[in-house]
């Protein structure tokens, strides 16, 4: 049982806990999903990115080390 500061008494506030985690479980399936509605166009984009960029980085630390 959750302690409730705001009660003047001090008694336990159960149902106010139990309240506060189906909000906060309900929060998370009230949320769009924007990846399945765009494609996820923005977030492959991003890791195309990083992989060409950690390939021509690994290539010119490569050269150095080889000349």
């Amino acid at each position: 049982m959750a302690n409730n500061p705001q009660s003047p008494n001090g008694n336990n506030d159960p149902a106010g806990s139990t309240q506060m985690f189906r909000a906060f479980v309900d929060e998370g399936t009230r949320q769009p999903q924007t990846t399945a509605a765009t494609g996820g166009g923005g977030s492959r984009v991003g890791v195309i990115v990083g992989v060409i960029a950690a390939v021509v980085i690994v290539a010119a630390v490569a050269w150095l080390a080889l000349a």
